[in-house]
């Protein structure tokens, strides 16, 4: 493939990604701002029942909630597989940005974290509910260098904190 070629393709798909997520920006919704914390993640979930709970999406609430747990515990952690470089200092930011922007996110919500461990289906809810409630009190409560995400790239304490939050909402979306 010849130089003009590569970059006409490169150009392209560059305008593509931006229209797309242009698109997908202005159908959000904005959130309202006054859920976007952890301590009201922390009241949503002491509402839960996990006996009723049901979700219309392909994950079980098992899986769903050990995998917002593993995000936040490798936003601590380390995430065991990264985006390239050049994805965490241009789309991945320009995501984050436009989610931050309107406090809500959109995600393929049964897309598991690269490199994490399987979601295992038929774990016990409640207790994948309790994994994930430590792990936003851990977070909250963490004082040490914060990873960066396997996305986005370097988050600030408050930047995760919203991607979490906003991470929660999303998966919540499928609630039956």
């Amino acid at each position: 493939m010849n130089r003009r070629k590569f970059l006409t393709m490169g150009v392209a798909g560059a305008a593509s990604a931006v229209a797309l997520g242009g698109v997908t920006y202005l159908s959000i919704t904005p959130a309202d701002k006054s859920l976007l914390s952890i301590d009201a993640v922390l009241v949503a979930i002491d509402s839960i029942n996990s006996k009723a709970i049901a979700l219309t999406g392909a994950w079980t609430a098992a899986q769903v909630f050990n995998h917002m747990a593993q995000s936040v515990e490798y936003s601590m952690l380390g995430y065991p597989e990264h985006k390239s470089e050049f994805f965490k200092s241009t789309i991945g930011p320009l995501a984050f940005a436009a989610f931050s922007s309107k406090g809500k996110m959109r995600h393929n919500l049964s897309e598991a974290i690269p490199g994490a461990p399987a979601l295992v289906a038929d774990d016990n809810v409640s207790q994948t509910i309790a994994r994930f409630r430590l792990s936003l009190i851990n977070f909250d409560q963490y004082a040490g260098e914060l990873k960066p995400h396997f996305a986005y790239g370097q988050l600030s304490k408050d930047q995760y904190a919203l991607a979490h939050v906003m991470h929660f909402y999303d998966h919540m979306s499928e609630l039956a």
